[in-house]
């Protein structure tokens, strides 16, 4: 069977004009959209397939359950900024390189940018949006203003959220643990020294001190 053009200048297959040949062999002419999981076996199991259409995605977001309609395809960092208005968590090397869209996920850092929505349900899940309350700032926020922790403020948010997960886990940190903490953020404006020494003055705030270094 091949293809020739009939007289009206239309692709034909066969003698058959493309649109009827697809509508008779029962080819749909556009994907499905698949609401549910289904079913496939994969490794010798089954497990559930979602898409490749929106599925609803509940999320645990700065204490709230939020319901999304997203492709499975779509980022816990797009979930965030398009669906749910929280814009704090930033997209820059959309790569999980830079760390701007550092938001905290069962009390670790991780980048939003490299997890999937549909993945990050039933999972805790904090953005630099919960920090501040009632019109004050968090410490930590409070301390990188005192030091001039920013200049173009790109990348502040993603930096406040990891120093936060930090100062959780090592309320006293040393020089060492602020640096493997902090090591999967990146300032293109060179702000370190600022970071470094308003983390030891959110540590100190929180009842912490950390060491200077």
């Amino acid at each position: 069977m091949h293809d020739e053009d009939d007289e009206d200048g239309r692709k034909t297959t066969g003698g058959l004009d493309r649109r009827t040949f697809l509508k008779a062999s029962g080819i749909p002419l556009a994907a499905p959209v698949v609401l549910g999981p289904r079913l496939v076996r994969a490794a010798g199991a089954e497990v559930e397939a979602y898409g490749p259409g929106k599925v609803k995605v509940t999320l645990e977001v700065n204490g709230q359950s939020r319901t999304v309609n997203v492709e499975p395809r779509v980022t816990l960092l797009e979930a965030l900024r398009h669906e749910l208005d929280l814009t704090g968590a930033k997209r820059v090397c959309d790569r999980g390189t830079c760390g701007t869209c550092t938001v905290i996920m069962d009390g670790k850092p991780v980048y939003a940018c490299s997890v999937l929505a549909i993945d990050a349900q039933r999972r805790a899940i904090t953005t630099v949006e919960a920090l501040s309350a009632g019109g004050k700032l968090h410490p930590i926020q409070q301390a990188f203003v005192d030091h001039d922790g920013q200049q173009c403020g790109f990348c502040t948010p993603g930096f406040v959220v990891a120093c936060k997960a930090l100062l959780d886990r090592h309320p006293d940190p040393t020089p060492e643990e602020v640096r493997a903490g902090l090591g999967g953020n990146l300032c293109r404006c060179g702000t370190y020294a600022g970071i470094r020494a308003a983390v030891a003055q959110a540590a100190k705030a929180q009842g912490g001190g950390a060491r200077r270094g």
